[in-house]
């Protein structure tokens, strides 16, 4: 097949997947999550049910897909904050605020704990992690965290306290978590 053929084909390939994922989305919006239907999907992007079929075994398939690209979307968006901040101690205070705002927004429900599960999960938190210790040990070096316990251990604690977000259900609340994070990842001295 000639490059510029099988160039094409990826590109539309790619074009039909990102326009599932982004009826799926819309569909999310407007009605939740678990309203989410093939033919739903289908009419919201403008292909038949056939076609949506070709690149989607069925409805999980497609939320995962989605889910993956949500996910994915988050960890860019902390990487983007981490970058807009201007030292080590501020742009691990932006990147909590930003965790915890993102952690904030997930939808409940069983379908929700069921996307939660998936492979795509272990290696998003492996990555926040990373990211997280990656922070946190920046700002040891420069005395603006603690060093008395490994950055892969406050790690940790800030991603599992942070999770608490998702319980709060008042800006003042998730202000009071963030700040009660941060006071623990501070050096105590």
């Amino acid at each position: 097949m000639p490059r510029l053929w099988d160039q094409s084909v990826r590109t539309h390939r790619q074009t039909v997947h990102d326009t599932v994922l982004d009826a799926v989305a819309a569909l999310i919006e407007r009605r939740g999550l678990a309203s989410v239907t093939m033919a739903g999907i289908a009419g919201e992007a403008g292909i038949g049910r056939a076609t949506l079929y070709k690149y989607f075994p069925d409805v999980d398939a497609v939320l995962a897909a989605w889910h993956q690209r949500h996910v994915e979307e988050h960890l860019a968006r902390l990487r983007e904050a981490r970058d807009r901040a201007e030292g080590k101690a501020q742009q691990l205070e932006v990147v909590v605020h930003a965790y915890a705002a993102l952690s904030g927004q997930r939808a409940g429900g069983e379908i929700a704990a069921a996307l939660h599960r998936g492979a795509h999960i272990e290696e998003a938190r492996a990555q926040l992690r990373s990211l997280l210790t990656e922070l946190i040990a920046a700002a040891a070096e420069q005395g603006a965290a603690r060093r008395d316990v490994p950055a892969e251990e406050l790690a940790l604690f800030a991603e599992h306290a942070l999770a608490a977000a998702r319980e709060l259900d008042s800006d003042e609340a998730l202000e009071r978590l963030v700040r009660l994070t941060l006071s623990g990842l501070r050096n105590p001295g």
